[in-house]
């Protein structure tokens, strides 16, 4: 196995953003909106702004008259998707205290966490008398050792169950970390389905799409039914059904890989607050008691800051995320300028040093300590110009492909092929079974292993300004599909920006992008398959050809990336971020034994 050194990303520290005080958040929504797309075809014969604004972007003041200058042809410019107005979120808690957050000139309500709230628990959970965690991945184990721990610090007598299918592989592994069928901590799926007062469900998105009619015909009336992802309601909904209407529904998300959930609890268990943020969202409650249920379960989880949402766009933000900023389109990015900055004669350890390493390493690294423009900043003038032609170049390419990617997910197509992918992994209708294959056998992988054996302890490498423009602009265009999509910044920056820095990031600089694509979720691991080529092509064959073209900078792209009012949304949440680091060593005993097996 490669030594890889162990890897620590802090919060965020104060940072000095474009977007000061002086300038309203208003104001630069109305910038952004104007330079980034937010026109209606609609509008443009009656509307002299959105017409000049459509202009600008099609012939960008940048000294060309090419229509086709900048990043993309006009057409392409337009096709942002239309602004929707951010969902508004509030809610009522008579256990935990909300605070009001301003986010961009938007309020937003939240609830701080910390252990010195664990003692509200029991207020929190009354009527509660047994938590069921459905499922051992990769929620499971942190979420059901987070909130077994929690309870006994408040004294609680409430049982954290772990229910599992019979056979399973997994009942040793639930048997190692304290459960017990002697204690009445550890059986059957359903056994524990039918005793639990709130049954957190937390097996395999396909798994719950094959298996809920069984799940709801075993829940108690007036019981809850928790999930940490939206995809059982995204699923129901493709077949115009609901959850049932005697039990309460509810979500809590965390906003990182359980091991991180896990990591965090553990490494702060004497620092108030540690742990991962996460959304929350009430869809159904039957008797009142849904909300602080919802919080008093992310409090026990250890969420320094948990913010509300609804199911229906987490699920959209969260599959979407993870075919980009967090995973399929970082695939993508890397396999494109690995290939072009070799073919352009660069050795095969600088390449993978100037991609991956970059990303992963200095760049991860200064977005979760200072921001993203502290990446900009940090360059030389020199270095400013080649992240400004990265940028310009990738911004719309990116925003094609994710524009699409989100419209597949809202509109159900990415979870029926989800549905469909975990149904082909057996076998049946005689034919084979076809499981996922690895990707990790591949030349850049195997560089990528090389290099990580050979790297100093605690190297985030050196910082490659182009590809720091492409990363940058790919996650300012996420940013950017969310916000007209009507998400919340809350939402937002934890799913396109603290996810990705603090929590996948720091695994794959520790074992690898390959490593990831392997062994994270299923739904993950197939948008990583399915969308990441069409990252890399249209880098390849639009982006890259831009540059090779010498298309000269949209002047308007960089400006506005200069002004979004998103960096100081950012850096009111950086006070809410987990209070202390995480670290990643290769061998970590808390990442389960499917995420050690590999080297890569």
């Amino acid at each position: 196995m490669a030594a890889a050194a162990t890897t620590s990303f802090s919060r965020f520290s104060v940072f000095t953003a474009a977007a000061s005080s002086k300038t309203s958040s208003h104001t630069l929504d109305l910038s952004a909106r104007k330079a980034l797309g937010d026109v209606n075809f609609g509008s443009l014969s009656s509307s002299k702004p959105a017409l000049k604004a459509l202009k600008a972007r099609a012939f960008p003041t940048n000294g060309s008259t090419n229509p086709s200058s900048g990043s993309a042809l006009g057409a392409r410019m337009v096709s942002a998707p239309a602004i929707m107005s951010p969902t508004l979120l509030d809610f009522e808690t008579s256990v935990f205290k909300k605070e009001k957050v301003t986010l961009a000139g938007h309020d937003e309500y939240i609830v701080r966490g910390g252990r010195d709230l664990f003692n509200l628990l029991p207020d929190a959970f009354k009527g509660i008398k047994q938590i069921g965690v459905i499922g051992w991945g990769s929620q499971g184990p942190a979420q059901a050792q987070n909130l077994k721990d929690s309870l006994a610090e408040a004294n609680s007598n409430i049982v954290v169950k772990i229910g599992l299918r019979k056979g399973s592989r997994s009942f040793a592994e639930a048997r190692a970390a304290g459960f017990s069928e002697e204690n009445g901590t550890l059986g059957d799926i359903w056994e524990t389905v039918s005793g639990s007062d709130l049954v957190l469900l937390l097996i395999s998105d396909a798994a719950q799409a094959d298996n809920y009619e069984s799940v709801f015909s075993h829940m108690k009336p007036n019981s809850i039914l928790g999930l940490s992802h939206g995809f059982l309601l995204g699923h129901l909904q493709s077949l115009g059904l609901d959850f049932p209407k005697n039990i309460s529904v509810i979500a809590v998300c965390p906003k990182g890989m359980g091991p991180s959930v896990r990591r965090l609890y553990v490494q702060g268990k004497e620092i108030n607050g540690a742990g991962i943020n996460s959304s929350f969202a009430v869809h159904q409650d039957v008797d009142g008691r849904a909300t602080d249920v919802a919080l008093g379960w992310s409090v026990a989880l250890g969420s320094p800051f948990t913010f509300a949402t609804t199911l229906e766009q987490e699920y959209k933000s969260d599959i979407f995320g993870e075919r980009g900023i967090l995973l399929g389109a970082v695939h993508g990015v890397v396999e494109s300028l690995f290939r072009r900055y070799t073919e352009n004669g660069m050795s095969e350890d600088l390449a993978y040093k100037n991609t991956v390493e970059c990303i992963t390493g200095i760049i991860s690294r200064t977005i979760s300590t200072k921001g993203m423009l502290a990446v900009y900043s940090s360059l030389s003038e020199d270095g400013k110009r080649e992240f400004e032609v990265a940028y310009s170049a990738s911004f719309y390419p990116c925003m094609d492909i994710l524009y699409e990617c989100y419209e597949d997910v809202a509109s159900g197509s990415e979870i029926r092929s989800v549905v469909l992918a975990g149904r082909r992994f057996y076998e049946k209708d005689g034919l084979p079974a076809f499981p996922m294959g690895k990707i990790d056998q591949t030349r850049m992988w195997k560089v990528g292993e090389r290099v990580r054996a050979a790297r100093p302890a605690g190297d985030l490498g050196s910082l490659y300004p182009f590809t720091a423009g492409v990363y940058v602009a790919l996650m300012m265009a996420q940013i950017e599909i969310l916000r007209k999509k009507g998400h919340s910044y809350s939402e937002i920056i934890n799913e396109s920006v603290i996810e990705s820095v603090d929590s996948l990031n720091p695994f794959m600089h520790a074992r690898g992008v390959s490593f990831m694509v392997d062994n994270c979720s299923t739904t993950a691991r197939l948008g990583s398959r399915k969308w990441a080529p069409r990252f890399d092509y249209i880098l390849t064959q639009q982006a890259l050809v831009d540059v090779d073209n010498g298309t000269p900078v949209n002047r308007d792209l960089i400006s506005n990336f200069l002004a979004d009012s998103v960096h100081g949304s950012i850096e009111v949440c950086a006070q809410l971020r987990p209070t202390v680091d995480i670290s990643v060593p290769p061998d970590a005993d808390f990442v389960r034994p499917e995420l050690r097996q590999s080297s890569n």
